[in-house]
């Protein structure tokens, strides 16, 4: 019965962990620029990988796989917000704009704010 149960939830977990990833990826081919595309890939893919990762975790039904896919959780909610402002930030830095449709752009106004301050 319980076996049961944690396979239920564990399908439950995986559809919606890949209907996330699905949505990432959606947005990564969609959207008009690198940040927003980044945006994109990094909350929803790591949601949704998280999410499958969890659903390993109750259908392992092993602690051996289940401890692996905890640090593999904990592992892509530290690294992926990490290198996504990283990347972000690297981008920006070697003058890769926003697309026009973005309506700010936080970092240029406040380098023209520490600029006019010196």
């Amino acid at each position: 019965m319980l076996v049961d149960l944690a396979l239920y939830l564990g399908g439950i977990l995986l559809l919606i962990g890949a209907t996330f990833v699905l949505i990432a990826t959606i947005g990564v081919i969609r959207l008009p620029d690198l940040y927003t595309r980044m945006h994109a890939a990094s909350k929803a893919g790591a949601v949704g990988g998280g999410l499958i990762l969890l659903a390993v975790a109750l259908v392992g039904l092993d602690m051996a796989v289940a401890i692996r896919a905890l640090i593999g959780i904990i592992f892509l909610l530290v690294t992926t917000p990490l290198a996504a402002h990283l990347l972000a930030r690297a981008s920006h830095l070697a003058d890769y704009r926003p697309d026009n449709q973005s309506v700010v752009d936080d970092i240029t106004k406040n380098e023209k704010q520490n600029s006019a301050n010196n």
